[in-house]
């Protein structure tokens, strides 16, 4: 039993979507994706998918990635991303979601999860890149601030041992650091904030290691080549090898 994550799958059964424009990694991507999932990912492993999980513009468009995602083992956490425009309600996504029988995925908004002692928090966080200033939303951002906030005290009630913090966006760059949500991940006592957002020349900005006593771990899809990131182990995986992947 153990908790992955894996950002920024950006996947397009439904729709025309090619991703290769923005390298040599993107392509083949959905394949390489789900040869990798099934060489590492056992059904009792938990999967965080940190935002851009689909470019459906709606449920039904997005119905094909989530059908492969289902088909793959774990359970699955998913998190809002900017591209996620298929997000609706909670309670809408999972009618989806039962009228279509997945069931081995959840959302993770305004709630949090635990995973053996570890509080699993998080939310889509707010564009912090270079153009914030003209693209910055303080109404939409302070939405942000609670919705994460709701997060961390969820986890702290239900008494989590550590924090782990997911967020779409970055929060730090090199020239760059937003306080209100660094200073929010410390004062809970998150250690890991786990962030993806960024490809390809992007990927100069990324910022990893620790910083601040929290961290900081990059698993958008084309930086990890699309292998999962391994966070925790609890136990020796059944029947998997990682000798397989691509």
């Amino acid at each position: 039993m153990s908790l992955y994550a894996i950002s920024d799958l950006h996947l397009a059964k439904g729709v025309y979507k090619p991703m290769d424009v923005f390298g040599g990694r993107w392509q083949g991507y959905m394949e390489k994706i789900e040869k990798n999932w099934r060489a590492m990912i056992s059904e009792d492993d938990t999967v965080v998918i940190g935002g851009d999980v689909s470019w459906g513009i709606n449920l039904e468009q997005a119905r094909e990635d989530f059908l492969l995602l289902n088909s793959l083992p774990g359970k699955k956490i998913l998190l809002k991303g900017n591209h996620d425009l298929w997000w609706s309600t909670v309670s809408k996504m999972k009618r989806f979601f039962e009228e279509n029988n997945i069931k081995n995925m959840d959302f993770l908004f305004n709630n949090c999860f635990i995973y053996d002692n570890i509080g699993i928090c998080g939310t889509r966080g707010w564009f912090f890149e270079e153009n914030f200033k003209e693209c910055h939303d303080e109404k939409i951002f302070q939405r942000e601030l609670i919705r994460l906030e709701t997060s961390l005290k969820a986890a702290a009630a239900q008494g989590a041992e550590e924090i782990y913090c997911f967020l779409h966006y970055p929060p730090i760059f090199p020239s760059f650091r937003c306080g209100e949500i660094i200073e929010l991940m410390k004062r809970y006592g998150v250690t890991r904030c786990i962030y993806g957002h960024l490809h390809s020349d992007s990927l100069r900005y990324a910022v990893t290691g620790e910083h601040e006593g929290i961290e900081f771990i990059l698993t958008s899809g084309d930086y990890i080549n699309f292998i999962p990131v391994l966070l925790k182990k609890t136990e020796e995986p059944s029947g998997k090898t990682e000798n397989n992947l691509i």
